[in-house]
């Protein structure tokens, strides 16, 4: 089973094609460019490298968030459009789970996302006998009271995602000798992870309605605060 998943959660666009547990090809461009304006090149320039087309893929995995709101909608709506015009499953995914299934760590792994405003989307996982286990759901959390929570709570813990780009100092000076922050290569989003963790899951039974699957956002956008302030 051939299996095409994007992740479009934050600066990093990343497309990847599994076949069955063998990793065919991945793409990731991190730059300023829209995602609107490399998403669909990257993923060409990668089957046709493969000598594939994209009706020869089975199933379609995406990152569903949280994250970038523009970045979510567009890589959703682009692997939705495929799934639609082919008629072929869907899976969406945790871009949270996707960064810390990244790690084969045995300990606490916990991403962060960049939120602004010195937050961050964050959830805590465990490894346990090869599973990744939720320990806390994905939430939105001030930096510092992630940090608190871990340093009084938890041992052994690996970090990941943008935020330890924008967060690294505070994030050493308060957990110390408690964190690692995982090596460059396994530090962003990667797609050979949404595309693993979708084949998984539709193996045990799951999937998504192409038409009504949706990013998930954690909070509102911006204009969807403006709106309410407005009483709209």
């Amino acid at each position: 089973m051939k299996t095409l998943a994007v992740d479009t959660s934050t600066m990093m666009a990343t497309c990847a094609l599994l076949d069955e547990d063998r990793l065919l090809g991945e793409f990731s461009l991190n730059q300023e460019m829209t995602h609107s304006e490399n998403l669909v090149p990257m993923i060409k320039e990668m089957l046709d490298n493969l000598n594939l087309r994209i009706e020869d893929i089975d199933l379609f995995g995406v990152a569903t968030g949280p994250g970038s709101f523009t970045g979510l909608r567009i890589g959703i709506a682009t692997v939705k459009s495929f799934a639609h015009v082919f008629d072929k499953p869907i899976v969406g995914v945790s871009t949270l789970e996707g960064l810390a299934f990244n790690l084969p760590y045995d300990g606490y792994i916990v991403p962060m996302i960049d939120a602004r405003r010195d937050r961050v989307y964050t959830g805590i996982y465990n490894r346990i006998k090869g599973n990744l286990i939720n320990a806390v759901e994905p939430t939105i959390m001030k930096v510092d009271k992630l940090l608190e929570l871990l340093r009084e709570d938890y041992d052994k813990i690996m970090v990941n995602g943008n935020g330890t780009f924008i967060y690294q100092d505070i994030i050493m000076d308060i957990l110390k000798d408690k964190v690692d922050i995982a090596p460059v290569n396994l530090n962003s989003c990667r797609a050979s992870s949404i595309a693993e963790l979708a084949l998984i899951k539709y193996k045990e039974g799951y999937r998504d309605n192409y038409y009504d699957l949706v990013p998930n956002y954690l909070r509102e956008s911006q204009a969807q605060r403006e709106l309410r302030k407005k009483g709209r």
